[in-house]
């Protein structure tokens, strides 16, 4: 899968879980860039891309990420 593929399809669980079809995120987008992303929908986002990718992250792995280019980094990784 391409770096660009798996991007869309963190995207699409970004809008799923924040349920809007016309949110735009980037490698730079961290929480402080979406108001409803809070510590649950943060837990949401983590299991749904989990779930999508079929892949589990390490607490440490989660813990590490800044931003969404560290979560498809994390992702490009297990995938492998």
């Amino acid at each position: 899968m391409s770096i660009d593929e798996t991007f869309r399809q963190i995207e699409d669980v970004f809008r799923e879980i924040f349920e809007d079809d016309d949110l735009v995120i980037t490698t730079q987008t961290t929480a402080r860039d979406i108001e409803e992303w809070d510590s649950l929908m943060n837990i949401q986002l983590v299991t749904a891309i989990e779930k999508k990718f079929k892949i589990r992250f390490t607490l440490g792995e989660i813990q590490n990420f800044k931003n969404v280019g560290d979560l498809q980094d994390c992702v490009i990784k297990r995938l492998g």
